[in-house]
């Protein structure tokens, strides 16, 4: 449909009815194939809709080049009551823990994880996926080609993110006069 066809809606409009029908997150490149605009359009006009959004119970969210309609994480208790969900969003402290790991050291081998945890981390990996909180991105070239790990889109849901940019930075401890970490002992 192009300008022409449908002047009553703006583009911020046209692509908010697009992303509301998409069951998936989708690119820039594929609104802008369905509206017969550039892609610089598309962008200028996600860029206005997600203005508008930010009074609304909904907003733009994007992962991994792609974009999509979520509901505003301020809104989160009362869609969970409205929907009689159980609060299933609880993370156990080694899940976080794990969690932490893949959103700040991405892509990540389950073996990298183990390492720095000192526990096996196969059974909590396991629920990560499950919940749909990380994903599998690849394989890393080292010896058995073990499995790389990075976040997945409703990773940044749950956690009310627009991108992985928003993470809080990481406080590191500062190393100690001598050399040593101040974490490290030994």
């Amino acid at each position: 449909m192009s300008d022409s066809e449908n002047p009553a809606l703006d583009l911020p409009a046209r692509l908010e009815a697009l992303l509301f029908v998409s069951a998936e997150p989708v690119t820039p490149g594929q609104l802008a194939a369905a509206l017969e605009v550039s892609t610089a359009a598309v962008e200028q006009g996600l860029q206005a809709l997600e203005g508008e959004l930010q009074t609304r119970g909904l907003r733009l969210q994007r992962h991994g080049g792609r974009v999509q309609l979520t509901t505003a994480p301020e809104a989160a208790e009362l869609i969970e009551r409205f929907l009689g969900l159980e609060a299933t969003s609880r993370l156990s402290r080694a899940a976080l823990e794990t969690l932490a790991m893949v959103a700040y050291q991405q892509p990540v081998t389950r073996p990298q994880i183990d390492s720095v945890r000192g526990v096996s981390s196969d059974g909590v990996m396991r629920s990560l996926l499950g919940k749909g909180l990380i994903q599998e991105i690849g394989r890393a070239d080292g010896p058995g080609r073990p499995i790389l790990y990075g976040t997945a889109p409703d990773f940044l849901q749950h956690f009310g993110l627009n991108s992985l940019g928003e993470l809080p930075p990481l406080d590191m401890p500062d190393p100690e006069p001598n050399g040593h970490d101040a974490g490290l002992k030994g």
